[in-house]
């Protein structure tokens, strides 16, 4: 009979890590890059400029179908703003306007 091998010392440290990968996965926890919409639903109520500390704009893909308007409140909530909203629609272009003014 042989006798069993045992384990390199970095394979117990490499399992562990692959089981808490694999529980990640099966939990559902998004993964960097992830191909999916950020918002699920969206916010049409006006948001007074004051309160927005950051507004970040996802244009459509393959990740999701419709473009996206996140705002971070300066109390660092985030809100996904209706992008058909014509308040928001008034805030894109703004941004896109002083981009384009930037360049």
């Amino acid at each position: 009979m042989s006798r069993p091998q045992s384990f390199a010392p970095g394979s117990a440290l490499l399992l562990l890590l692959l089981l808490a990968a694999c529980t990640a996965l099966c939990r559902g926890a998004p993964m960097a890059g992830e191909l999916r919409c950020q918002c699920l639903q969206t916010e049409a109520a006006v948001i007074h400029p004051k309160r927005i500390a950051h507004v970040e704009l996802i244009p459509e893909g393959p990740h999701c179908g419709v473009p996206e308007v996140i705002a971070t409140t300066k109390h660092g909530k985030k809100v996904c703003l209706d992008p058909t909203a014509p308040w928001v629609k008034l805030i894109v272009t703004k941004i896109m306007n002083s981009k384009s003014n930037k360049l």
